[in-house]
């Protein structure tokens, strides 16, 4: 899979690295694919400062630094959620931008009761903020996983177009 989101993340990197600005990323139902993705290209460190895996509350403290409050009446995959989350991982890591996913790949119950198959991906950066919600109506988790990844990269690369 990573060999098929390279081109991808390459044409990311060549973006980022144009405008001189770096990203943090919070991956949470991607399971670290977003940031694995974007790892592919050589020099990373040129662009990419960091991130992580958002799959408990606990990550979800230590990574966004946000009390709880912050996340009070707020649903788990939804715009706002994912905003929020984007905004955080973007501030936390000192990066220019920031993508956050948040969503339920299936095979399991969601702690949030999200159904499997949602994702919501965000993205912030100078002067933008994207979201977007994918439904697969699967439980296939792999087959989630891979298309919330390239759901939430194809929403990054627009941030450049």
């Amino acid at each position: 899979m990573l060999n098929e989101l390279h081109p991808q993340a390459a044409r990311i990197a060549e973006a980022l690295k144009a405008r001189r600005e770096k990203i943090a990323v919070a991956d949470g139902a991607t399971g670290g694919l977003i940031g694995a993705a974007l790892l592919t290209v050589p020099g990373a460190l040129k662009f990419y400062v960091g991130g992580g895996i958002v799959y408990s509350l606990r990550g979800r403290e230590v990574l966004f630094g946000l009390p709880d409050e912050a996340f009070a009446g707020m649903r788990s995959a939804t715009p706002e959620y994912a905003l929020m989350q984007a905004r955080a991982i973007r501030d936390n890591f000192g990066a220019d931008w920031g993508i956050a996913e948040t969503g339920s790949a299936g095979g399991s119950k969601h702690p949030m009761g999200v159904a499997s198959g949602i994702s919501c991906c965000a993205v912030v950066g100078p002067g933008v903020e994207l979201t977007r919600v994918t439904e697969t109506a699967s439980d296939d988790r792999i087959g989630n996983m891979q298309l919330f990844t390239r759901a939430a990269l194809d929403l990054l690369e627009s941030a450049f177009a």
